[in-house]
């Protein structure tokens, strides 16, 4: 068919072409009616006339004229030789307008000639079908249906959603099926379990799906129902989709993936249908998981952000497809699962159980869950040393990291080691892909002025002294005063530890920490700079969150106003004098943070200096460094720290841990079971 519509275009045009020309006999000469009665009938050549359909008057010539004097007549005007052959040649044509007018000009030739009308020239009419002449009279029509079907053919395969030159699947004529990627056990390139890390609890999660869908008998046996679906929640780049193709890959049994805002079209009802057909192409060939990733484009709560009264193509979707996965007519052996990272703004009906009857949080990893992401991508790279070299100290530098985030930092270490024409990746390509995506790309040719360096270097050294010397500050790894960016002239990077719990002291110290740029800007500049603005920043936002949300505060008392950044509330939920108090413990906070950050640096005026100096030369500080200048930090952890794991990996860890227990439920090698871990001494 593709093949046919490649030739559509050109024979349209040939037919065109063809169409504009008069096609005539080929081996007979055209003459006009004078030219017949003056060369042909005078002379007596002419044998017969045969008129065909009433248009064209073809003349058969004698073997010899009836005169003889006259043979020459025939020469030069009509075809330069004179007209012999067999009797009734057939060697001339001319058209005629009517039969009635011909006869009555032919008759009238004859008799002025004399000619016996016993003699006239014997006239007989046929009907005769000419292939060229029915294919022009039936040419408009043909070119009319082979435009439309030409069009047709190009809407079906090109307009439809997937744009030109889609499949004809997806095009207009099939608007109401749904765009659904389907994957079966015989699928290449698919992925495993094996292939998803950080998220072990989801995995078995999703295993159960999984184990359901091939051996129902056994749940059923216990009077246990198949769930009818999972929700997967979580923040961008966690995993949830990687975690859906996984389990495409592990269950032998049909997968079927689309896109929330596939079912979605300009067309009403388009919607609708497409749910229909997604879950009857699910039933035909069940058991069967169907995944929508992003079904937060159809499944939003019901009434937001619409007109009443309006026919929302939305909310009809959604309707259909709360009822295919538990309305009156559903049946068993469906699983659906679906990605978001917005589910506070579902509907709560598609939340309910007997839908989505578990709801999977993906999370961002831990430093554990992050060493065994780069492990499994550090597997793709060609490196100097063995992955785990680099995993365990990678997972200490990227806290916060999503899985995409982690496969971008290996993709930029390896573009990065190609670009300087490496062999190999080494951990000064990832730690340079770390400051690319954190700081943005370095800007080694911007021209900054030798007293901005200088207020940015003692700027730099202020946070690295101030967090050196505070007991609950992040360690210190590295500090440079090479401008990334767009705005940044210079960052220092930490080491944290994670804590899912923060004292009002440890958020006091962080606070301290922050200002040390602007502190050692006064004490040793003698005088400040903008710098400082990001820092203010994040000072008033961790001040307020202390004294509006964490109730740490003694005058607003055991009260929590937290914000929502996507609330379009006018009004606060507290009084003008709640909030006139709020702002004033915010201004003392901070100006006791400060005024403790600025004592601290004039306890250590020369090591700030000094640091300063050493970044002016030397531009990047490492830990090795500030250890020369200002010696071992006073304060030590109690519990291995992830800046401890950066350096030494997870060795000593795992030799004082607690084992973790078995999933399986054998029992471990000493014979103690998984609900008796026991602890190995260290």
């Amino acid at each position: 068919m593709k093949q046919f519509q490649n030739l559509i275009t050109p024979l349209l045009v040939i037919g065109l072409f063809l169409s504009s020309f008069n096609f005539g006999p080929r081996e007979q000469q055209q003459i006009s009616f004078q030219e017949f009665k003056n060369k042909l009938l005078e002379p007596g050549l002419v044998d017969r006339i045969v008129v065909s359909n009433k248009s064209v008057a073809k003349v058969y010539v004698r073997n010899s004229p009836r005169d003889p004097a006259s043979e020459d007549v025939v020469q030069g005007p009509i075809n330069g030789t004179p007209a012999r052959g067999s009797r009734g040649q057939y060697k001339y044509y001319f058209n005629i307008g009517s039969v009635e007018s011909f006869e009555e000009k032919l008759e009238e030739a004859q008799e002025a000639m004399g000619i016996d009308t016993h003699d006239f020239v014997p006239v007989t009419y046929v009907s005769e079908m000419v292939w060229y002449q029915e294919l022009l009279r039936f040419a408009p029509t043909l070119l009319l249906l082979g435009s439309l079907l030409y069009m047709g053919r190009r809407m079906q395969g090109g307009l439809g959603v997937g744009g030109g030159g889609g499949k004809g699947a997806r095009g207009i004529f099939n608007i109401g099926k749904a765009h659904v990627t389907k994957v079966d056990k015989n699928a290449k390139n698919k992925v495993y379990f094996k292939d998803v890390a950080g998220c072990d609890e989801a995995k078995q999660e999703i295993m159960e799906f999984v184990h359901f869908l091939k051996n129902p008998k056994k749940y059923e046996e216990l009077g246990a129902k198949i769930p009818k679906g999972a929700l997967l929640v979580g923040p961008p780049g966690t995993g949830k989709t990687l975690l859906a193709k996984a389990t495409a890959g592990e269950s032998g049994v049909p997968f079927l993936s689309i896109a929330g805002s596939d079912f979605m079209e300009m067309f009403v009802g388009v919607g609708p249908s497409r749910v229909r057909n997604l879950f009857q192409e699910a039933r035909q060939c069940a058991p069967s998981i169907v995944f929508i990733d992003e079904i937060d484009a159809i499944g939003r709560a019901r009434g937001r952000g619409g007109f009443s009264g309006s026919n929302d193509e939305r909310e009809s979707t959604l309707n259909q497809l709360l009822v295919e996965m538990d309305g009156f007519g559903t049946t068993s052996g469906v699983v659906v699962l679906a990605g978001t990272n917005r589910p506070d703004i579902l509907d709560k009906a598609l939340l309910r159980p007997g839908r989505f009857d578990r709801q999977i949080t993906i999370d961002k990893p831990d430093i554990k869950g992050r060493d065994q992401i780069f492990q499994i991508y550090l597997k793709k790279i060609k490196l100097d040393h063995e992955p785990s070299y680099f995993s365990q100290r990678l997972a200490a530098l990227t806290p916060g990291f999503a899985g995409a985030d982690i496969a971008n930092v290996c993709n930029e270490a390896a573009l990065i080691a190609a670009r300087n024409e490496s062999g190999q990746v080494t951990m000064d390509h990832f730690e340079s892909a770390i400051d690319r995506i954190i700081g943005g790309l370095e800007k080694k040719n911007k021209v900054i002025s030798k007293n901005e360096r200088r207020t940015v270097a003692y700027h730099e050294s202020g946070h690295a002294v101030a967090g050196w010397f505070l007991e609950y500050a992040e360690p210190l790894l590295k500090v440079t005063i090479v401008p990334r960016g767009t705005a940044a002239l210079g960052f220092a990077q930490y080491v944290p530890n994670e804590n899912l719990l923060m004292t009002k002291e440890q958020l006091f110290d962080m606070t301290c920490m922050t200002l040390g740029g602007r502190a050692a800007e006064q004490v040793i500049l003698g005088k400040i700079s903008t710098g400082a603005q990001n820092d203010l920043e994040k000072v008033t936002k961790m001040t307020y969150a202390q004294v509006a949300v964490y109730g740490f505060s003694d005058k607003v008392g055991l009260l929590s106003f937290p914000q929502r950044e996507d609330s379009f509330e006018m009004t606060k939920p507290y009084s003008s004098k709640t909030a006139a108090i709020i702002d004033t413990e915010v201004r003392e906070w901070v100006a006791k943070a400060y005024e403790k950050t600025v004592q601290l640096i004039e306890e250590h005026k020369e090591q700030v200096a000094q640091i300063a100096e050493l970044l002016l030369e030397k531009e990047v500080l490492h830990q090795n460094d500030l250890l020369e200048v200002l010696g071992e930090r006073p304060f030590k952890s109690s519990e291995i720290t992830n800046y401890d794991r950066f350096k030494q990996g997870f060795e000593e860890e795992d030799k004082k841990s607690v084992k973790i227990p078995l999933i399986n439920g054998a029992e471990e090698e000493d014979g103690s079971t998984p609900l008796e871990p026991q602890v190995v001494p260290s």
